[in-house]
C-alpha cells in the first residue's frame, strides 16, 4: 500500500495545507502541519506559484552538469537578479522535448528549508505549484491547488492573477480542472515530480544506515573464507610433514644399506659417516691425500715420489727426489698452497746431483 503526504507551503496570507494520496487516489485534505509518522516517507512539498519562474529549453543530455550550466546561461539571460543570487534547477517531463528549468532566489530556497527543519519536516520533493498540472498540448489549463490558482501551458506556468493571465494567455480562456480532473493531475505529477529544486547545494542529504543483516552475512562469509583458509593450510601441513617424514624413511633406508650386514643400526647416519671414515682414512684420506701431494709433484719439474706411508692420524709420508734446493722448495709451497701442513723433518740430503728426504704432509 503506498502513500504519499502532499505538504503546500504557506503563504502571505495562506496557512499550510496538505492532501494525502493513497492508493492511487487523493483520500484525505486538510488545513494545518499533519502529524508525521516517524518511519513515514518524507512528503513531496508544493513551492507557491509566484515564487518560482519556470522556463523550458532544450538542454544536453551528456550529464546533469552540462544541462545545469546551460540553464544557468539561459537563467541568466531571462533574469533581473545576479546569477550568484539565484538557484536554477533542471528537471525532465514524460512528454515534449524541451526540459523544465526553475528559477528562485537563494534566500528564498534557504527560507523554505529553514521554515520546514523548524516544523521537523524534511521535504523529499520541493516540487513548484503549476508542475501539478498536465501539460497541455496547446492552450493552457488552471486550477484551484488548496487555496492558489494556478495556470499552466506548454512551456509556461505561473500563479493565477486577474489581468496577468490574460496578459499571458493572450486573452486565451485557460480551461478549468476541478474535483477528480484535478486530483487525478495531482497524484500522476506526485508520482513522477517533472522538476525538484532539490539540487545542488540544496541537495537532500542520505543519511548512512548500517545493514545490519548484510553485515552478519558478511561476517559469517568471512568466518568461512578463514575457516576454509585454515583448513587448506593445515592440508598442506600435513602433506609436507608425510612428504618429509617418507623422504626420512627413504634416506634412512639407503644409509642401511651402506652399513654392514648383520651391524645393529642405532643410528644409520652417525655408524655410516663412521664407515666412511674408516673406509677412506682419518683426515681428508689416503687418496685425496696422495692425489694432492702426486698432483703437485707433476708440477714440479725433476720431481718424483720414491716412496709413501699413511699413518692412522691421517699424516702422510712422502719420499722424494728433486733436481736441486729449488725445486724442493717449489715442491714444499704447491703442497701448502693445495692446503697441506708440510713438515720438511731432517734436512734434505743432496745425493749424485739431486735431492733427497722425506716430507710431512696433512690437511691444514
Amino acid at each position: 500500500m503506498s502513500e504519499t503526504l502532499v505538504l503546500f507551503l504557506p503563504g502571505a496570507t495562506a496557512p499550510w495545507r496538505w492532501l494525502r494520496v493513497k492508493d492511487g487516489v487523493v483520500a484525505a485534505r486538510g488545513e494545518g502541519l499533519p502529524v508525521l509518522a516517524p518511519d513515514s516517507a518524507p512528503p513531496v512539498v508544493v513551492t507557491p506559484a509566484d515564487a518560482v519562474t519556470l522556463h523550458w529549453a532544450e538542454l544536453p543530455d551528456r550529464s546533469a552538469a552540462q544541462a545545469v550550466t546551460a540553464a544557468r546561461i539561459l537563467a541568466a539571460d531571462a533574469s533581473a537578479a545576479p546569477l550568484s543570487d539565484v538557484h536554477v534547477a533542471v528537471g525532465r517531463e514524460a512528454s515534449g522535448g524541451e526540459r523544465p528549468i526553475g528559477v528562485v532566489a537563494l534566500a528564498q530556497m534557504r527560507g523554505w528549508l529553514d521554515l520546514l527543519a523548524a516544523n521537523g519536516v524534511e521535504a523529499g520533493v520541493l516540487l513548484p505549484a503549476p508542475l501539478l498540472l498536465p501539460r497541455p498540448d496547446s492552450g493552457f489549463v488552471a486550477a484551484d491547488l488548496e487555496g492558489e490558482g494556478v495556470v499552466r501551458g506548454a512551456t509556461t506556468g505561473f500563479a493565477d492573477e486577474a489581468g496577468l493571465t490574460e496578459l499571458v494567455t493572450g486573452g486565451v480562456a485557460p480551461e478549468r480542472l476541478d474535483g477528480a480532473q484535478r486530483d487525478a493531475a495531482i497524484v500522476a505529477a506526485v508520482a513522477a515530480p517533472a522538476l525538484d529544486l532539490r539540487q545542488g547545494v540544496f541537495a537532500r542529504r542520505t543519511r548512512f544506515t548500517v545493514d545490519w543483516a548484510l553485515m552478519r552475512r558478511l561476517g559469517w562469509l568471512g568466518l568461512g573464507i578463514l575457516g576454509v583458509s585454515l583448513a587448506i593450510t593445515i592440508v598442506q601441513i600435513v602433506k609436507y610433514d608425510v612428504a618429509a617424514a617418507d623422504l626420512e624413511q627413504r634416506a634412512d633406508l639407503a644409509a642401511r644399506a651402506g652399513l654392514p650386514q648383520g651391524e645393529t643400526v642405532n643410528d644409520a647416519d652417525r655408524q655410516l659417516d663412521a664407515r666412511l671414515a674408516r673406509l677412506r682414512g682419518p683426515g681428508l684420506g689416503f687418496s685425496r691425500t696422495a692425489a694432492t701431494v702426486f698432483s703437485a709433484v707433476r708440477a714440479v719439474r725433476g720431481a718424483e715420489v720414491t716412496n709413501l706411508a699413511f699413518a692412522s692420524d691421517g699424516t702422510l709420508r712422502v719420499g722424494i727426489a728433486a733436481d736441486g734446493e729449488g725445486a724442493a722448495t717449489d715442491l714444499q709451497q704447491r703442497l701448502r698452497a693445495a692446503g697441506l701442513t708440510v713438515d720438511p723433518g731432517a734436512a734434505l740430503t743432496a745425493s749424485g746431483g739431486r735431492i733427497t728426504g722425506t716430507l710431512t704432509v696433512k690437511p691444514q
